[in-house]
C-alpha cells in the first residue's frame, strides 16, 4: 500500500512571511489516506517523541515515513526557500499523545536546519476550540501572540526554516495528537549529538519492558 502526498500543492504555495516565513498546506495528505492512516498508526499511548526504528510500523505507515524521508520533498522544499539542502541529513520522530507539559513555547535548536510537521488526526472540536493548534508566535512570551494558527487535521503540512526568532507553541492539550516532524540536520557537532541521541532513543524504545 502506498500514501498519494499532493506535491503539487506544496509547490504551488507561496512562502507566507509573518511571522516568519513559511508554507502551511492543508490536504497534503488526502482525506480518504488520513482516515486509513489513522487507522494504521502505532501504539504511541505514552507521551514523546518516537524514532520510527522503535515502533512496529504498519507498512502503509512505513511507505509514508520513507516517502518524507526521500528526495522529492526535500528538494521541493530546498527550492521553495532558497536553501542548500543536498547534504543535509534527516530526522525524523512521530508522536501519538501530546501531554499537559507539551506546547510550551520554544524555538527549535540550531542544529535543526529546517522544522516539517505533519498533522495526522481527524476533525475534532477540540481543534475548534483552539486546543492543539499550533501557533506561529511573534514573540517568545505569549501564547496569545500570534500571526498564524495551524489546526493539527486534515493533512496539513507546516514548513519553516528554523531562525533566531521561530517562536511556536500551543495551548495545552492532552490526548491524542498524531504528528510526524522531519528536520533537515545541519553537519555540526551539536546536530551530530542529536542524531547519535535519536538512534539510542529508537534502540532504548525497541527493548522490552523489564518485568
Amino acid at each position: 500500500m502506498a500514501i498519494t502526498l499532493n506535491y503539487g500543492a506544496l509547490a504551488d504555495t507561496l512562502v507566507a512571511p509573518s511571522p516568519f516565513p513559511h508554507v502551511a498546506v492543508p490536504g497534503f495528505v488526502s482525506e480518504a489516506d488520513l482516515t486509513a492512516l489513522v487507522a494504521a498508526m502505532p501504539d504511541m499511548r505514552s507521551g514523546g517523541s518516537y524514532p520510527p526504528e522503535g515502533l512496529n510500523l504498519s507498512p502503509l505507515v512505513a511507505d509514508l515515513v520513507a516517502q518524507l524521508q526521500g528526495p522529492r520533498l526535500k528538494s521541493l522544499i530546498a527550492a521553495k526557500f532558497g536553501l542548500d539542502l543536498d547534504d543535509a541529513p534527516t530526522m525524523l520522530t512521530l508522536r501519538g499523545r501530546t501531554r499537559e507539559k507539551d506546547g510550551r513555547i520554544h524555538r527549535d535548536s540550531d542544529a535543526k536546519l529546517v522544522t516539517i510537521l505533519l498533522y495526522l488526526n481527524p476533525q475534532s472540536a477540540a481543534w475548534t476550540a483552539q486546543e492543539g493548534c499550533l501557533r506561529l508566535l511573534r514573540g517568545p512570551d505569549d501564547i496569545e501572540d500570534y500571526a498564524v494558527e495551524i489546526p493539527p487535521s486534515h493533512g496539513t503540512l507546516l514548513v519553516f526554516p528554523n531562525g533566531p526568532d521561530t517562536w511556536h507553541g500551543h495551548r495545552q492539550y492532552v490526548g491524542t495528537r498524531y504528528t510526524i516532524q522531519l528536520n533537515y540536520m545541519a553537519t555540526s557537532n551539536k546536530a551530530r549529538y542529536e542524531m547519535r541521541r535519536h538512534r539510542l532513543s529508537a534502540l532504548l524504545k525497541r527493548l522490552p519492558l523489564a518485568g
